[in-house]
């Protein structure tokens, strides 16, 4: 199987469609915020049929073991019906979780996640930190008393016997459940910059801000509420709210790169050319180690 990772902007989408059209493939997407229905501006949903997507209600709660599971399911059936499955997204975690043998930790149940979080505020952080070092303290020695997020996730995970302190990161090793080749997009930062800003100012021109307020009228997670721009459209005005999300999405790009750095094996491929030709590169890599079926069309002429 394909995994293709990338900054935002990056043209991960068009590369991705551009190999689906060459050689029997399915996508299968792993960005955490593409998963929601209602927000197909704002998260950049592909027009390709591509699998989860859309595939939560905006009041779901999604969780990436919860996106494990579906992934598994997808990357399956796609190699059962003789397709490659191509892996798409920025999601670090997602693109990881979706190619990993790993079982992650499940989500909280009912109230359990609530019940820690009135113990915190209730004993404040130095108490519970104590209990937490009392219950894992391998756990504990990673995490700041005043870090109530993760000392709550913490908590619960050692009533389901788990600890926050994962051992040794294998994820991108022998622990993948298929051969695998990680492909990632590179762009000097001058064109991502550009591109960053030239989707932002196309968001809006296609109408992000009514699709904000929509999805703001009914019942919404906080998990969804976290797409990025979503709080930034609904409390600014357009100019204010571009330049604001124009930051954000920097700052996130930057982030997604040193992604890129962390993953043993990926294939660098620069990305500051048409989508077509990028695609091309990653076929000859793919095709030199046999994991593809044979190309089609205008591609096999190649």
């Amino acid at each position: 199987m394909l995994a293709l990772f990338g900054p935002t902007a990056s043209g991960k989408t068009a590369v991705a469609e551009e190999l689906v059209s060459r050689f029997p493939a399915e996508l299968i997407s792993a960005d955490s915020m593409q998963g929601y229905r209602g927000l197909p501006i704002l998260t950049n949903q592909p027009s390709s049929p591509t699998r989860l997507v859309g595939m939560w209600s905006l009041d779901h709660a999604g969780s990436v073991a919860e996106y494990q599971r579906l992934a598994h399911a997808a990357i399956d059936d796609a190699l059962e019906g003789g397709k490659t499955p191509v892996v798409v997204g920025g999601t670090g975690l997602y693109l990881r979780a979706a190619v990993s043998a790993m079982e992650l930790p499940p989500a909280p149940g009912s109230g359990e996640r609530e019940r820690w979080q009135r113990l915190y505020d209730n004993v404040g952080g130095k108490r519970a930190h104590e209990l937490l070092a009392e219950r894992d303290p391998a756990a504990a020695a990673a995490v700041h008393p005043n870090d109530r997020r993760r000392i709550v996730r913490a908590l619960e995970l050692t009533d389901a016997g788990r600890s926050l302190k994962r051992p040794a990161d294998r994820l991108w090793g022998s622990d993948t459940r298929h051969p695998t080749l990680v492909f990632g997009l590179d762009l000097p930062r001058p064109e991502l910059l550009r591109r960053i800003e030239e989707r932002t100012d196309a968001m809006f021109a296609a109408g992000v801000r009514d699709e904000v307020a929509q999805a703001l009228a009914g019942p919404i997670s906080a998990t969804a509420r976290k797409a990025l721009g979503l709080e930034e459209i609904a409390s600014l005005g357009d100019r204010e709210a571009v330049e604001a999300i124009n930051l954000r999405t920097r700052r996130y790009a930057a982030y997604q790169r040193k992604w890129m750095r962390r993953i043993p094996g990926l294939v660098s491929v620069a990305a500051d050319r048409p989508p077509g030709e990028v695609a091309d590169e990653i076929l000859e890599v793919v095709s030199a180690r046999q994991r593809l079926p044979a190309r089609r069309g205008r591609a096999a002429d190649g």
